[in-house]
């Protein structure tokens, strides 16, 4: 990792954490289902004209349509669906710190859905570190009435689930480029969520959003989808898909700090707790800190 990449990485860690920040505004005065569709078909004509075909983009959605819907349902539609009417209720903070499991959960279900991913003693010591943390964010929910709605905060957890599922179901993209892997995705949850939207929210009928939520909705399908996909594959191609994966531990700080900064969001100290122990199984997960270790001893 050079700095250079190491920069891009801490950019890519705001622009995801800002992801949050931006819904969490958004999602004020626009519904969920039909900002969803807005973040997903601005991302996929932002990636389209970006590509303008190229990579073989048109080929390989006339070829594998089936399985760039199955992606996007998994890997877009429903786990933004999820997250935003999470955040109708909760901050960006505290979704990002739940849905901050998702490596958790890929370990989890790439072992029961896969023959060359299974559970290793420091896989499961992460895990178990990172369901802990969970447990004390939910926890206080599902004791006191006056808290934050149980459903509110269990929506970021099941959409961290979903992207599990699809990271082990994107497996099977890994011959196409990957901006094609993107752009088809995108294009295919768009197609999705077209529907929903027209049906459950009938957008003709909303009243126009301030200023402050459409300049939302743009960076958040600009930004923190089309440009942050790109800037991801950048990545990848400079330090591979493991050193890619370091961005989220820097995704809940980025969240957490421009929540506290320009919504005045804070955190108890339960998800203060909860965060650190999400953490700490993220970085057992990630193992280059104990293989350190025993390279020092």
């Amino acid at each position: 990792m050079t700095a250079k990449t190491w920069g891009l990485l801490l950019i890519l860690g705001l622009i995801w954490g800002g992801s949050f920040f931006f819904a969490r505004i958004a999602v004020q005065h626009v519904p969920p289902f039909t900002l969803v569709f807005l973040r997903l078909s601005l991302a996929a004509l932002a990636l389209h004209i970006y590509l303008r075909g190229g990579f073989g983009l048109y080929g390989a959605l006339r070829s594998r349509w089936r399985e760039f819907l199955v992606m996007g349902l998994i890997n877009n539609a429903l786990p933004h669906t999820l997250i935003f009417f999470g955040q109708t209720e909760i901050g960006a903070g505290l979704a990002a710190i739940l849905n901050a499991t998702t490596p958790i959960f890929t370990v989890l279900i790439a072992n029961k859905l896969t023959t060359d991913e299974k559970l290793s003693s420091t896989k499961l010591a992460g895990c178990l570190l990172g369901l802990a943390g969970t447990a004390v964010l939910i926890g206080p929910s599902a004791l006191l009435q006056h808290s934050v709605p149980l459903w509110a905060l269990m929506l970021p957890v099941l959409a961290a689930v979903s992207y599990g599922l699809a990271s082990t179901y994107g497996k099977r993209f890994k011959a196409l480029p990957a901006p094609v892997t993107a752009t088809g995705q995108l294009t295919a949850s768009t197609l999705i969520m077209l529907p929903v939207a027209l049906l459950a929210d009938h957008p003709w009928t909303l009243s126009l959003p301030p200023m402050t939520s459409i300049l939302a909705i743009l960076a958040l399908a600009l930004i923190s989808t089309a440009f942050g996909y790109i800037l991801f594959f950048r990545i990848m191609a400079l330090a591979g898909a493991t050193n890619a994966s370091l961005v989220t531990l820097l995704v809940p700080p980025s969240a957490l700090l421009l929540g506290i900064l320009f919504l005045g969001e804070r955190l108890e100290v339960t998800d203060l707790a909860g965060m650190t122990l999400i953490g700490a199984g993220l970085v057992v997960l990630d193992g280059r800190l104990l293989h350190l270790r025993r390279a020092g001893a």
